[in-house]
């Protein structure tokens, strides 16, 4: 019997992205850029760091728009399946900061993140990534001690673990992501995810 764990990205994918909804929160057009526009992650949040000093906002105005956000429709269901067929990771670059109430709504599923270094006032002085093309070494780490794993993802920075994965799927990504990978299955319903998910264990 093979030991299966599926790795699934968390923003777009089964909540929507955090800085989309705090750009819109905060009238920032600046903050919506995202991994689907830039792929260098250190890049975008040296970019978004910048930002939240220039207009004095910090970790509270985030976890705030946060609060307000419920994950995607179906999410929490297909999660809920999926966990009762195999195991479940969800491998993301946002900040324990950000995911714990995301976690809750979702009935907390393991997550694999990294964190926000934040001063006592609040004010978000820089972040930790957990290790170096983080989604990519923890599948090749899960891979190392006997699993074999099954990705999936919308974004650049997905693209590591979906390719090093036994199978890897697209979903509802970008259609240069789509146009630029043609190889990679790419689903937009939790139904066509899951039953490709199910095809492989």
């Amino acid at each position: 019997m093979a030991m299966d764990i599926v790795c699934l990205d968390l923003e777009g994918v089964l909540v929507p992205e955090i800085w989309i909804a705090f750009s819109e929160a905060t009238g920032i057009p600046e903050l919506k850029r995202t991994t689907r526009d830039e792929p260098d992650y250190d890049k975008l949040m040296k970019f978004r760091l910048e930002i939240l000093k220039e207009h004095g906002l910090g970790l509270k105005e985030i976890q705030d728009t946060i609060a307000t956000i419920d994950p995607l429709p179906g999410a929490k269901e297909f999660l809920d399946q999926l966990r009762e067929m195999t195991q479940v990771i969800i491998v993301s670059d946002t900040f324990t900061q950000f995911a714990k109430p995301l976690m809750k709504k979702l009935g907390w599923p393991t997550i694999f993140c990294n964190t926000l270094e934040v001063a006592e006032d609040g004010t978000i002085t820089g972040f930790r990534m957990r290790c170096e093309k983080s989604k990519y070494t923890t599948v090749r780490a899960l891979q190392s001690i006997g699993f074999d794993t099954i990705a999936s993802g919308d974004s650049h920075n997905d693209l590591g673990m979906i390719q090093a994965s036994k199978a890897g799927f697209l979903f509802k990504s970008t259609d240069a992501i789509k146009a630029e990978y043609p190889e990679l299955p790419a689903y937009e319903t939790y139904d066509e995810l899951l039953a490709a998910i199910q095809a492989v264990l």
